[in-house]
Formats: C-alpha cells, structure tokens, sequence
C-alpha cells in the first residue's frame, strides 16, 4: 500500500473511531470499556450492580400502570447509543433489535 499512497506509520493502533483496540499475538480484539463507562456516568447508572438478564425471543413489553411515563428522549438515547456497542457487543444484538422495533418501543412509551 505504501507504493500506491502517502503513508506515516504512527505506531501500534490504539483507537479508532472510538473504539478501543487491542493487538495481541491471537489477534486483534475491539474492546469498548471506555464508551461503557461514559454511556453508564451519561445516564446515571455507573454505581448500578451488574446482573445476567437473559430476554427470550418471544418476550413481550406491557405497559407497567404504576410507574410514570418512560421518557422517551432518555430512552432513545440510551437504545441509540447501545446499538453502537454493537460492534464489539454481538452477544446484546438480539435484545437491542427487540428493543428497537417499534411495536415493543411505542408500547414501552406509552407507559
């Protein structure tokens, strides 16, 4: 590539478009513990304890009548910003596509 473009080597890859990446001897890992601890202080759950959530495919949202309403500039934000951890992060894809359809999302919006 070098014959063809104007290259500066700038050492080992680090980051790129913000994510993390490791180069080790097995391969190359994208890690993106960074943006997950800004996504977690962004939204007000960094000291929130950690817990396995399985959600089955036929799983379906209700509207929960004694909790106010979801707000929906938070909750676009925290689904828009977890699908970029989709990256590194294939294990949640199955969740954040549930979460993003829209039948799922107006009904969890409307509270």
């Amino acid at each position: 590539m070098g014959k063809e473009f104007e290259m500066n080597m700038m050492g080992e890859l680090t980051f790129f478009l913000g994510l993390q990446i490791k180069q080790l001897s097995e391969g190359i890992s994208i890690i993106q513990e960074k943006y997950t601890k800004k996504l977690l202080k962004k939204f007000n759950m960094f000291d929130f304890k950690p817990i396995d959530t399985h959600m089955g495919t036929n799983s379906k949202l209700a509207a929960d009548e004694a909790d106010p309403l979801v707000n929906q500039t938070m909750y676009r934000g925290i689904i828009g910003s977890l699908l970029y951890l989709n990256a590194s992060r294939p294990d949640i894809a199955l969740q954040m596509r549930i979460l993003q359809d829209i039948k799922y999302t107006e009904r969890a919006l409307q509270g």
